[in-house]
């Protein structure tokens, strides 16, 4: 264990290896945050190591790894002020195509993958009286998009998951919302898709982690409870 406690802003970003969650990653450390990331590929240990932060290759499936990334931010800085997952990629096919075992994966990767580093963050941050829970969730969780249909299910379920866990946590001034993003050019770009939105192009990696680093900010402490579609203008509501 270090002895070397600071008080310095933390963030924990979990399957921050590489796509989104790594450029979310960067954005919070250019901010200023010291950061926590998780991948099982490795890749997010050596991004952690480049931002000056530390990382742990394992699994957000794994309540031992992710109490490794918890216990290792604390005895570095003491604190843990915004935690950030992120996702893999789930099961794909024709809704009842999908068996028994697709679902309960893309349940693992899409709604687990959020609740269980909640559980062990969010008592830290109740404690602060201070903290963010920022989840790189879908589109199709507004508007079910047969490409992706195991994230549609289980972030619909999250956006659930979200309020009430928002209605909870609100008076202990923990926050938690969802960011949306579409076609983002992490994914390989096709006409076809890129004709579905309106802006006509993909959203960029950079734009869905300056979404996730303004919720993390002051900016953006009066906001829990909400999916925010960064999307391009695929899903609109009134």
């Amino acid at each position: 264990m270090t002895t070397d406690i600071r008080t310095d802003k933390v963030a924990l970003i979990t399957a921050g290896g590489s796509g989104m969650g790594a450029d979310a990653a960067r954005r919070l450390a250019a901010d200023g945050f010291r950061v926590a990331i998780l991948s099982s590929s490795g890749k997010g240990e050596a991004l952690a190591g480049e931002l000056g932060g530390f990382g742990v290759t394992g699994s957000n499936r794994s309540t031992d790894d992710l109490q490794r990334l918890v216990d290792g931010a604390l005895e570095r800085w003491g604190r843990i002020d915004v935690l950030v997952n992120s996702a893999g990629h789930g099961p794909r096919g024709p809704v009842l195509g999908l068996s028994d075992e697709d679902w309960v994966v893309g349940m693992e990767v899409y709604l687990l993958n959020v609740i269980r580093p909640t559980r062990l963050v969010a008592p830290i941050m109740a404690a602060q009286k201070d903290g963010a829970i920022i989840n790189i969730s879908s589109y199709a969780a507004v508007e079910p998009d047969p490409l992706f249909p195991t994230s549609a299910v289980f972030r619909a379920g999250l956006a659930s998951f979200t309020k009430l866990f928002a209605d909870q946590h609100a008076a202990d001034n923990v926050r938690m919302n969802n960011v949306l993003p579409g076609f983002i050019d992490s994914l390989p770009e096709t006409e076809e898709r890129r004709q579905r939105i309106p802006l006509q192009r993909y959203g960029k990696s950079a734009e869905v982690a300056a979404t996730v680093a303004f919720l993390a900010s002051p900016g953006g402490a009066y906001i829990t409870g909400q999916n925010i579609r960064v999307d391009g203008g695929i899903t609109r509501s009134t």
